[in-house]
C-alpha cells in the first residue's frame, strides 16, 4: 500500500525531459523575428487600458504622482519579465509558464499553471471582444445595444443583458486569421500596434505642448474651494478637501502605492511572447530581448500618457471613463478625440489578438504532452495549431455571446499571478541545480516513477538512505560546497518551499489584520517578527548555496533577491482578491483536477515514455549500484538528458 502511494506521489512530480539537441524539430513554423515579438508584447500589454486607466487612477488614488505609480508597477512587472526571459533562453519551446513548471517542479504544478493560463486567456479574449463591441457601438450611437436589448434581451442571473453577436463575429474572424498562419497574424498585429503607438505619441506630445506645470502644484486651499462648490456647501468652516492635500502627491505616498497596485495589471500581457518558443528564429536571443524591450516601451507609453494627461488638466477634473477626450476638450482641441477613438480601437484589436494568440499554443503544448485531449495537438499544412485555435475560439465566443464577464475578470488575475510566482520559483530552483550532467537523475526518476514499482531496495535500505540524505543536507546547510550538488539543491528546494509559506502568512496577516497591526497588538507583532526572522534565515540560507556556472544568453540579475521579491509581490496581490473570486477559482480547479486525474495523468507522454523503456529502469539500477559505469551510462543516455543549456540555434520553416 505504501509503495503504491509513493508511486502515485512520484508520478505527480515527474518532470518533462526536453531534448535540447533537436530544437529545430517542431511542428510549428519558425518565421517570427525579434521585431514581431516586440510588437506582439507591446500590442498585448498596451491595450485600451492606457486610454482609461490613467484617468481612473490619477483621480481616485495618486493624482499627478501616477507617473511614480507606473514606475513602481513597471519595476514589479520587470521582475517577473526577467524570470520569463531567462526561461525563454533556457527552454525555447512552446508552453510558457506551463512548460517552465513542467521541466522544473513537476507535472501536477505544470497542469495547475496551464489550466489557469487557459482560464485567464479565455476570459481575457471574451472580455476584450465585448469591450471592442461596446466601444464601436458607442462610436456609432449605441444602435447595436438598443436593437439587441429590444429583440434578444436576456434577464437571467449571471448572463449578459443581451447576446453580443458582434463580439462573436470578432472572435471567430480572429480565430480564422490565427488558423491561417502565424506570419499573417504577426503582420496584422504590427499594423495595429504601429497605429496605436503613433496615437499615443500624438497624445504625449500634445500633452506636453498644451500642458501646464501648475497642475502638478495645486494648493490645498484651491482643492477645498472646489470641494465647497462641488458639495454646494453654505457653511465653509472646517471643510476638508475631497481631493487630497494638493501638490504632486495629494493622497500621500500610500495613495501612490495604491495606484501602483492597480497599475501593475496594466503590464500583464508580455508573457504571450514566451508561448512563441517554437515559432521564432533564434528564440534564445529573441525571446529575452522581446520581453525586456516590450515592457520598456509599455512603461514609457504609460508614463508619457499619464504625465500628459495630468499636465493638460487638473487631476480632480478628469473623467474616469474617457479621460483623454475630455482632456482635449479642456485644452480646446476637441477634434483630437476622433484620433483617440481610432487609437482606442487599434489598442483593443491588438489586445484581443494578444489574448487569443497564446491560448491555442498553451492548449497545443498540453495536448502534445498528453495532459489534455490529443486532438488539440493537430497542426494545419501551414504549420499552425488549427485544432487548438478553433477550440479556443469557440469557447471564447460562447462566453462572449452569453455571459456577463465583469464578475469573472478578477479570475484572470489569479491565473496570471500564479504563473508569475511559479516561474520565479522555477528560476530559483534551476539556478541552484548541479552543474554536472543530469542523466543519472533523469534515469532515477524514470525508475522511481515507473508504474511497475520494481524497486529492489529493502525497507531498511530505504530508511538508511533517508538518514544519509538528511545528514548530507544538514552538512550542505552548515558547510555549503564550492559547486552545486544534489544536497545543496535539495536545501534550496526545501528553503524555497518554507519561504513561499512564510510569504503567504505575511500577506494574509497584513491584508486581513491590518487594524491589529496598527493597534500594535502583541500577538500579531510577535507573529510578524517570527515570520521576518524565518524569512531572513531562508534568504540567507539560499544566498550561501553555490549557483550553477553554466551560462545562457540571458540570466536574471541579483539572484536570489529579485525572484524572491517577485514571489512576494505576486502572492501579496493574489491575497488581495475577494473571497468570491477564490470560490470561483476553486470550482475551476475542481473541474481541472477531474480532467487531469481522469485523463491527463494516464495519457501523459512522460508516463508513456517511461513505460516504453523498461530496459532503462534495469540499466538505471545497475547505474546506481556500479559507480564505475557512471560515465559510460551518462554518454549512452545523452539524448534523455534534462540539461537546458545548449548553443543558440537559428532555424526557419
Amino acid at each position: 500500500m505504501l509503495e503504491q502511494v509513493l508511486s502515485f506521489s512520484r508520478s505527480l512530480v515527474r518532470r518533462k525531459v526536453v531534448d535540447m539537441s533537436n530544437l529545430e524539430d517542431s511542428k510549428l513554423c519558425r518565421c517570427l523575428g525579434t521585431v514581431d515579438l516586440i510588437a506582439l508584447g507591446v500590442g498585448s500589454t498596451l491595450g485600451a487600458g492606457v486610454y482609461v486607466l490613467a484617468g481612473e487612477v490619477a483621480k481616485g488614488d495618486s493624482g499627478p504622482s501616477i507617473v511614480i505609480s507606473f514606475l513602481i508597477a513597471a519595476l514589479a512587472s520587470v521582475m517577473a519579465g526577467l524570470c520569463y526571459a531567462e526561461f525563454g533562453a533556457r527552454v525555447p519551446k512552446t508552453g510558457s509558464a506551463y512548460l517552465y513548471s513542467y521541466v522544473t517542479v513537476g507535472e501536477i504544478w505544470a497542469f495547475i499553471t496551464g489550466w489557469n493560463l487557459i482560464l485567464s486567456y479565455v476570459i481575457g479574449t471574451s472580455s476584450v471582444a465585448r469591450a471592442w463591441s461596446g466601444t464601436f457601438d458607442e462610436m456609432i450611437g449605441g444602435h447595436i445595444e438598443v436593437f439587441c436589448k429590444t429583440y434578444f434581451s436576456m434577464n437571467s442571473p449571471g448572463l449578459a443583458q443581451y447576446p453580443d453577436f458582434f463580439a462573436v463575429c470578432l472572435i471567430l474572424l480572429l480565430s480564422g486569421l490565427l488558423s491561417f498562419g502565424v506570419k499573417e497574424s504577426a503582420w496584422v498585429n504590427k499594423v495595429f500596434t504601429s497605429v496605436n503607438v503613433l496615437v499615443l505619441l500624438f497624445v504625449i506630445i500634445s500633452g506636453f505642448v498644451k500642458g501646464d506645470a501648475h497642475n502638478w502644484k495645486i494648493t490645498e486651499e484651491s482643492l477645498i474651494n472646489v470641494t465647497i462648490i462641488t458639495r454646494n456647501l453654505s457653511v465653509t468652516a472646517n471643510v476638508s478637501s475631497d481631493y487630497g492635500v494638493g501638490g504632486f502627491m495629494p493622497f500621500g505616498f500610500s495613495g501612490t502605492l495604491a495606484g501602483a497596485a492597480t497599475c501593475f495589471y496594466a503590464f500583464v500581457g508580455f508573457d504571450c511572447i514566451a508561448t512563441t518558443g517554437e515559432e521564432v528564429k533564434n528564440p534564445q536571443r529573441a525571446i529575452p530581448i522581446g520581453i525586456v524591450v516590450s515592457l520598456t516601451v509599455c512603461f514609457l507609453a504609460y508614463f508619457g500618457v499619464s504625465a500628459a494627461l495630468t499636465l493638460m488638466m487638473p487631476y480632480y477634473l478628469l473623467d474616469e471613463k474617457s479621460p483623454l477626450p475630455m482632456a482635449f476638450e479642456y485644452v480646446g482641441w476637441s477634434p483630437a478625440k476622433y484620433v483617440v477613438a481610432a487609437g482606442s480601437l487599434c489598442a483593443l484589436s491588438t489586445s484581443l489578438l494578444g489574448s487569443m494568440f497564446p491560448l491555442p499554443r498553451i492548449l497545443f503544448a498540453m495536448a502534445r504532452d498528453g495532459i489534455l485531449f490529443k486532438f488539440m495537438s493537430k497542426v494545419s499544412k501551414r504549420q499552425s495549431p488549427v485544432a487548438a485555435t478553433m477550440a479556443a475560439g469557440t469557447t471564447a465566443a460562447i462566453m462572449a455571446f452569453l455571459f456577463d464577464l465583469k464578475a469573472l475578470v478578477d479570475m484572470m488575475s489569479i491565473g496570471t499571478l500564479l504563473a508569475y510566482s511559479l516561474v520565479a520559483v522555477c528560476v530559483l530552483i534551476l539556478r541552484y541545480q548541479p552543474d554536472g550532467p543530469l542523466e543519472k537523475r533523469a534515469g532515477e526518476r524514470d525508475y522511481l516513477s515507473s508504474e511497475a514499482g520494481e524497486s529492489d531496495l529493502t525497507e531498511s535500505e530505504s530508511h538508511l538512505n533517508m538518514l544519509k540524505g538528511g545528514s548530507s543536507n544538514l552538512q550542505a546547510v552548515l558547510h555549503p560546497p564550492d559547486s552545486p550538488s544534489e544536497h545543496s539543491s535539495s536545501v534550496v528546494n526545501m528553503t524555497v518551499c518554507v519561504l513561499v509559506l512564510v510569504v503567504c502568512v505575511v500577506s494574509y496577516l497584513t491584508t486581513y489584520h491590518i487594524y491589529s497591526i496598527l493597534g500594535m497588538e502583541v500577538w500579531i507583532l510577535a507573529l510578524l517578527t517570527g515570520c521576518l526572522l524565518i524569512f531572513s534565515g531562508c534568504v540567507a540560507m539560499v544566498c550561501r548555496q553555490p549557483q550553477t556556472t553554466k551560462k545562457v544568453s540571458f540570466m536574471v540579475p541579483l539572484l536570489p533577491f529579485l525572484p524572491i521579491l517577485s514571489i512576494f509581490v505576486n502572492i501579496y496581490l493574489m491575497v488581495q482578491l475577494s473571497g468570491d473570486t477564490w470560490i470561483r477559482f476553486s470550482v475551476w480547479m475542481a473541474v481541472g483536477f477531474v480532467i487531469y486525474f481522469g485523463y491527463g495523468m494516464w495519457h501523459s507522454e512522460e508516463r508513456q515514455r517511461k513505460l516504453r523503456s523498461p530496459a532503462n529502469s534495469y540499466s538505471t539500477r545497475k547505474h546506481i549500484k556500479t559507480s564505475g559505469e557512471k560515465r559510460a551510462d551518462g554518454d549512452a543516455s545523452g539524448k534523455d538528458r534534462e540539461g537546458f543549456i545548449c548553443p543558440e540555434t537559428t532555424s526557419q520553416c
